[in-house]
C-alpha cells in the first residue's frame, strides 16, 4: 500500500504539535517569517523540538532569509529539513548541509520539468497555490490538472487541502507527501485538534483505496 506522508506547517505551541505527531504526522513544520502570523522565535521553536516525540521531521520555513539568520536558527534548534518558500536559487538553498524542499507557487506557466532540473538535488517539490502577496499559507487550492503526471522529484501537495478535499487530492495527484496549515486550524496560528484528526484520517483512509 502506498502511504502519503503528512506535514503540518506553522505550528506555535508545544501542545498541538505533540498532539499532531502523536496523532500519526510525519513532519513538524515551524515558520521562521517574521510577517506570517505562524512565525515562531527560537525559543518557541526549542521548546516545540525538544517536546516532540522521536522519528519526527522537524521542517524550518524561510522566505528569502539572509543566510545568517538562518544560520542562527540552525545553530540553536535542531532542524531536519529546510524549507525555502520565496526566490532562493538552488545555489541559495545548497548552502546548509541539510535536505531542502523548494516550494513553488504554481501558476499556469509554470515549467515543473525545468525547476526540477534546476533543484535537482532538492528533497521535493512543495507546490502551492500562487497568491501576489502572501507566501503560502493562504488557505487557497490550485488547479491540480497543471501538476505533470511524472516529476524526476517527490511532489509535495499543498494549498487548500483540509479534510473534505484530502482524498479527492491523493487521488487525483498521487503526491508523495501532502502539506497542510490553515485547512487544521480554527485561526491563523492556532491549530485545532479535531481538524488535525480528521486530516489525518482521512489521508489513511484515501491511502487504503490506492
Amino acid at each position: 500500500m502506498t502511504r502519503t506522508r503528512v506535514k503540518i506547517c506553522g505550528f506555535t505551541t508545544v501542545e498541538q504539535a505533540v498532539y499532531a505527531a502523536n496523532q500519526g504526522a510525519d513532519a513538524i513544520g515551524l515558520v521562521f517569517y517574521p510577517p506570517s502570523p505562524r512565525h515562531v522565535s527560537i525559543q518557541q521553536a526549542q521548546a516545540i523540538v525538544a517536546a516532540l516525540p522521536a522519528f519526527i521531521n522537524v521542517v524550518a520555513l524561510f522566505v528569502n532569509e539572509d543566510k545568517t539568520i538562518i544560520d542562527q536558527v540552525l545553530q540553536q534548534v535542531s532542524i531536519n529539513t529546510l524549507q525555502f518558500h520565496g526566490n532562493e536559487s538552488a545555489n541559495d538553498c545548497r548552502g546548509y548541509s541539510l535536505p531542502y524542499i523548494k516550494a513553488i507557487r504554481m501558476q499556469n506557466d509554470t515549467n515543473i520539468a525545468a525547476l526540477s532540473d534546476e533543484y535537482y538535488d532538492a528533497a521535493g517539490l512543495l507546490l502551492d497555490a500562487y497568491h501576489p502577496d502572501t507566501q503560502g499559507g493562504t488557505g487557497e487550492k490550485f488547479d491540480w490538472q497543471l501538476i505533470p503526471k511524472h516529476c524526476d522529484l517527490p511532489i509535495i501537495l499543498a494549498g487548500g487541502l483540509h479534510a473534505d478535499n484530502i482524498d479527492q487530492a491523493i487521488q487525483t495527484v498521487q503526491p508523495y507527501a501532502v502539506d497542510v496549515s490553515s485547512g487544521v486550524e480554527h485561526e491563523k496560528g492556532i491549530k485545532n485538534n479535531n481538524k488535525i484528526s480528521n486530516f489525518l484520517t482521512e489521508v489513511y483512509l484515501s491511502d487504503r483505496h490506492n
